[in-house]
């Protein structure tokens, strides 16, 4: 879908392990791209757990109604090309290093995120 000039930049930080937040946001955020806008995902703390290559049993498992998991939801946003990003400070405080990450999934900057979140009209 086009992006309309009522788009607006989306910023979907994860921190939750909690799979109904975390699939709620993922949701909401897929709606947000269907309607045109462009988004990025931020996962950190528990959040981040998503993005390794053996997420958390619970991040796997599917839920009702759509019938499927916040790990399987997250996969589809990278294969189709949606930016996600661990912060800064996951992998520096954790006993593994980039390469426990899937495929897609980048390590954030302080200042790209800051640069992407302070332009005017990106909601986060």
């Amino acid at each position: 879908m086009q992006a309309t000039d009522n788009s607006a930049p989306i910023l979907t930080v994860i921190t939750e392990q909690a799979p109904e937040t975390q699939l709620m946001a993922l949701i909401l955020s897929k709606a947000a791209v269907d309607q045109g806008s462009p988004v990025q995902i931020l996962l950190c703390d528990k959040g981040g757990d998503l993005a390794l290559k053996s997420p958390p049993t619970i991040s796997q498992q599917p839920l009702v109604p759509k019938n499927i998991s916040p790990a399987g939801l997250l996969s589809k946003f990278i294969n189709s090309g949606v930016k996600v990003d661990v912060c800064a400070i996951y992998l520096p405080d954790r006993e593994f290093g980039k390469d426990a990450l899937i495929d897609g999934v980048g390590v954030a900057t302080p200042p790209e995120i800051a640069g992407y979140f302070t332009q005017a009209e990106t909601k986060v």
